[in-house]
């Protein structure tokens, strides 16, 4: 069977009580293979056409969930969508109005996107279930996020993962019924708004009821795997980032292989390699403070190798960090009447600055100088730093023109 139009899918919103084109009932998301007659095939004006058929499988992109791709007639499918209670295929060529055509949904896609929707059933029926939270927002693209109204902590998702993936091994059937009125008013069911018409409830038993009509896996168990890998606040509430099936294998494996490389670079078994970062990261700062301390001690004794004078003074340093620079230009300031600056290259083509003086306010100086030398910066009256976009002839140049000297 194929897939009707679905409104917006976990939104819940209801079927169309007259399908057009006989769209069936999407009960059968393992339908991949199907045969249809063309009804119609325009050109849309960027290259591509827009096909509706009598009967389709491909499922249209709505409430969250992307749209099949696949093969129709020979053409590409390109995307899926509702036009009025019809779905509409876009292709990158025509079909012939009235052909007979042979369609083939792209099922690893397909499946992915059952995964994944079926995934996010279960963890929102047990946040539910267990903290009272509504999915309040849903959406399945390279990554699948569900927003939830209420914070979670790390024990609470701890808790959620546990129990998403023991309703995997459990092994579920995922049930599809359309209730009369009269039932749906008796049933407990998630849905974010109010519905009308003939609505589509979608049940993992003990674990979630939702109104919905996108695709889903006929059993838990072919969800292979639950990880939730990241968890936000986002808008009063949570925001989680989930991974399943497949796509949560492939997760797990690229971490092992990323943390297997690590302990290989750190010479540390994997389960060890929070430690040995641990170790490395303190001998790394360690080994920072003692650079930074013989910089500058080294850059005391530069100082004080300066010759004295009255004006301004200008020196060029390698490779200082803003810390360095603003050391070397207090230290400077020392050895002349005037304005000291200390200058080094930033990496990308331009200066850093830092300029200091005991008796004069630095800031109009600095305001002359990033006009004239297309800076940035600023500070206070006795020290102000930034960035320059010049040469050093060029900062050279605009120094001697305010009668400094360049050293």
């Amino acid at each position: 069977m194929a897939i009707p139009p679905h409104g917006d899918a976990e939104n819940g919103t209801a079927l169309p009580q007259d399908l057009s084109h006989k769209n069936r009932d999407s009960a059968d998301p393992a339908l991949g293979h199907f045969s249809a007659q063309v009804i119609s095939c325009e050109p849309d004006g960027k290259g591509t056409y827009v096909v509706l058929l009598d009967e389709t499988a491909f499922y249209p992109e709505g409430g969250g969930q992307p749209a099949d791709r696949g093969i129709l007639g020979g053409a590409n499918v390109l995307d899926v969508h509702e036009r009025g209670e019809s779905i509409a295929h876009t292709t990158d060529a025509p079909l012939c109005q009235g052909a007979r055509v042979e369609g083939i949904v792209d099922w690893a896609r397909r499946f992915d996107h059952m995964q994944q929707h079926t995934g996010e059933h279960i963890v929102s029926g047990i946040v539910h279930a267990l903290y009272g939270l509504d999915n309040v927002g849903f959406h399945m693209g390279a990554l699948v996020t569900v927003d939830f109204n209420g914070e979670l902590t790390r024990a609470q998702l701890d808790e959620i993962e546990r129990r998403a993936n023991e309703a995997v091994w459990a092994n579920l059937p995922v049930r599809v019924s359309y209730p009369s009125r009269e039932e749906l008013d008796t049933l407990d069911y998630r849905s974010k708004k109010e519905l009308t018409g003939q609505v589509r409830i979608v049940t993992v038993p003990g674990i979630d009821v939702c109104a919905c009509c996108g695709t889903h896996v006929a059993a838990t168990g072919q969800v292979g795997l639950i990880h939730i890998t990241d968890a936000q606040r986002y808008k009063g509430g949570t925001r989680l980032t989930l991974v399943c099936g497949s796509r949560a294998l492939r997760d797990y494996a690229g971490k092992d292989a990323a943390l297997s490389e690590s302990g290989a670079l750190l010479s540390a078994k994997m389960l060890e390699v929070p430690a040995a970062v641990e170790r490395t990261l303190a001998e790394l700062s360690r080994l920072r403070q003692e650079a930074a301390s013989q910089r500058a001690a080294l850059l005391e004794v530069k100082a004080r190798e300066t010759p004295r004078q009255e004006g301004n003074l200008l020196v060029f340093e390698e490779d200082l960090p803003p810390d360095a620079l603003r050391q070397y230009a207090v230290l400077l300031a020392e050895r002349c009447g005037g304005i000291a600056g200390a200058l080094s290259s930033d990496g990308n083509g331009g200066l850093r600055y830092a300029l200091a003086s005991r008796e004069r306010d630095v800031r109009p100086f600095v305001k002359e100088m990033n006009a004239a030398l297309h800076g940035r910066g600023g500070g206070k009256k006795e020290l102000a730093q930034g960035a320059l976009s010049c040469t050093r002839d060029e900062a050279r140049q605009f120094w001697t023109a305010q009668e400094g000297e360049a050293k």
